[in-house]
């Protein structure tokens, strides 16, 4: 394995060596080195150097131009306008960079980063014996890239599922379940999700009913939740029987997601019952939180409700009764004392950016995040319907998140369908890429937005084989596979020594950009960063098809070679760049 810089670094640290050389009075410099529609790059950084060296920028600019290693990298170099420099490479230079890329098997050249941390990411977080629906889906595609794109650059992962698995419903089904043994039992041997989801479903709408309607019942409720609380072992039993059934149904949805979820990762409320009186104590004793009107809270100077009065933090209440804050600070104790995180993040709905930035702030008072181990809320917007409102069915319900992904894959397969005679698809393909192509439509629309913002949910638009969807990219890479299955004894090989079309060196710079873009989007936690990337790639190749044919008679042999080199090149960095969002590139389509 071994990492390959890319030309745009290599350029910028042959044009900062210039600029040193030339300029010694400069210090160090930045030659601000960007992509241009000029040239491959331009170079501004030599205006400010100018004003600071009070010279003329247009003359700096040739003693750095004359500081450059001649050859290799750098075909041609212009001095544009006030001191621009418009820099372009060699073709030698980018077909080797590529051929060192393709060398390094999946990673592509893409560089390990040097010094590692471990981040906790905590995302897709369903709630024990309730259905999910679509307000789940954001933070289990947006969570499972995020994970698949550190863990690729080299960073140590954690992954948690913090599930409501706890709460005062609990004594309500616990007390069903306890006078209705036989509610939860599934007909046949193996409980599928759906049977899961239908026991469920049925004991927690009994048991609401009951509870509603029967005073007698609710007390008796109420007791068990005390007991819960207490660990009485009968009631501890009962509630992992809910854990568990529930946990059925969960992992048949996150595979319909085409996602895995283990379950040792998930540890959920429940998992910090036993250290909550400890870290009430703690806020209390070092000052953090105070006694107000009897419940324990933390208050803050920028937090104020509609009447101006402080609004804060509640840690305890005062029944003491445990609030979400009071789990979620404890949380953060375990993940950065017992896991040793230097990073937590939090893939969570946007409406709760109030309390989460209150629990941070809590957490830094407390000592347990500092300048070495920060927490980061990465906030997710609102999947809306075509009519722009939150999305429901017409009934006003939200949707149920299973029934969304078995209607994309049910529109997915007929447009797979209509294709599948020409590329002659058995049956049995037609439904697998049919799933490929509705699950990957549903995760590119929600991962090809930028997380903070809404967005519409439209699945003619997500299906659909042009514009910026899954199904574009998915038959980019299908696309090249056919051409390769095609070439016969024509193999992949770079040659360097050619002179590269407008359209081929346009796609070589682009495959090059594939190791800084991922850098980009795990420093920023961007997904989005990379669909576009990928679907930039996608564009790159079709007008390459229009103006650079690859198999023909015509071409020389080591010309079919170079651009078989570039298109297979383009496929792997398609399926990899896919695969780190959680999306699948058949091979046939």
């Amino acid at each position: 394995m071994a990492s390959v810089p890319s030309l745009a670094s290599t350029l910028q640290q042959q044009l900062a060596d210039a600029l040193t050389a030339a300029l010694p009075d400069a210090g160090t410099a930045d030659p601000l080195l960007r992509r241009s529609d000029r040239a491959d790059f331009q170079a501004n950084g030599i205006l400010a150097l100018a004003k600071k060296l009070k010279g003329n920028p247009r003359e700096l600019a040739s003693q750095v131009t004359a500081a450059l290693p001649a050859g290799g990298l750098i075909k041609e170099i212009e001095v544009s306008g006030p001191g621009f420099l418009n820099i372009t490479l060699t073709d030698r230079a980018i077909v080797e960079t590529l051929a060192a890329r393709a060398a390094d098997g999946d990673r592509l050249g893409v560089p390990l980063k040097s010094s590692a941390g471990t981040t906790v990411v905590d995302y897709a977080q369903p709630n024990v014996a309730k259905e999910m629906h679509v307000g789940h889906l954001r933070s289990a595609v947006i969570g499972d890239a995020v994970v698949q794109i550190l863990e690729f650059t080299g960073e140590n992962v954690v992954r948690r599922h913090h599930i409501g698995d706890w709460g005062t419903q609990f004594g309500m089904l616990i007390q069903y379940l306890l006078e209705h043994p036989d509610e939860l039992k599934h007909e046949g041997d193996q409980a599928d999700g759906e049977a899961a989801m239908s026991s469920l479903n049925r004991v927690y709408k009994a048991s609401r009913v009951l509870f509603d309607s029967d005073e007698e019942f609710k007390a008796r409720s109420r007791d068990r939740v005390v007991a819960l609380q207490a660990g009485e072992p009968e009631t501890l039993a009962h509630w992992q029987r809910f854990v568990d059934e529930s946990k059925i149904y969960f992992y048949s949805v996150f595979d319909k997601l085409d996602m895995v979820i283990d379950d040792p990762d998930i540890v959920g409320e429940s998992g910090y019952n036993d250290m909550l009186e400890e870290t009430c104590r703690i806020l209390e004793e070092t000052g953090v939180a105070v006694r107000s009107e009897g419940a324990l809270c933390v208050f803050f100077d920028d937090v104020k409700g509609p009447d101006g009065n402080p609004v804060p933090l509640i840690v305890k209440k005062t029944n003491g009764g445990y609030g979400y804050a009071a789990t979620d600070l404890s949380a953060i104790r375990d993940r950065v004392q017992g896991l040793k995180a230097d990073t937590l993040v939090y893939v969570v709905d946007a409406r709760q950016s109030l309390h989460f930035k209150m629990v941070f702030e809590t957490a830094r008072r407390a000592g347990w995040l500092n300048d070495d181990v920060k927490a980061h809320q990465l906030a997710f917007g609102t999947v809306l319907g075509k009519d722009g409102k939150p999305f429901k069915t017409r009934e006003g319900v939200t949707v149920r998140l299973e029934d969304l992904l078995d209607e994309a894959v049910e529109r997915a397969t007929a447009v797979v369908r209509e294709k599948a005679e020409k590329v002659g698809l058995s049956e049995d393909e037609i439904v697998e890429n049919g799933r490929y192509v509705g699950v990957g439509a549903v995760k590119y629309a929600d991962l090809s937005t930028s997380a903070v913002r809404d967005y519409k949910f439209d699945l003619d638009q997500m299906v659909s084989l042009n514009g910026d969807t899954s199904v574009y990219l998915q038959y980019a890479y299908a696309r090249i596979r056919s051409i390769l299955r095609k070439a016969g004894d024509a193999k992949p090989a770079a040659h360097p020594e050619l002179e590269l079309a407008p359209a081929e060196r346009a796609l070589g710079l682009h495959l090059d950009q594939f190791g800084g873009v991922l850098e980009e989007v795990a420093e920023g936690y961007e997904p989005h960063k990379l669909a576009a990337y990928l679907y930039q790639l996608a564009s790159h190749l079709t007008t390459f098809y229009d103006q650079c044919q690859v198999l023909s008679d015509e071409n020389p042999a080591e010309v079919v070679e170079n651009r078989l080199f570039l298109v297979e090149l383009t496929a792997r960095t398609l399926h990899q760049g896919m695969k780190l969002l959680g999306i699948r590139t058949p091979e046939r389509l």
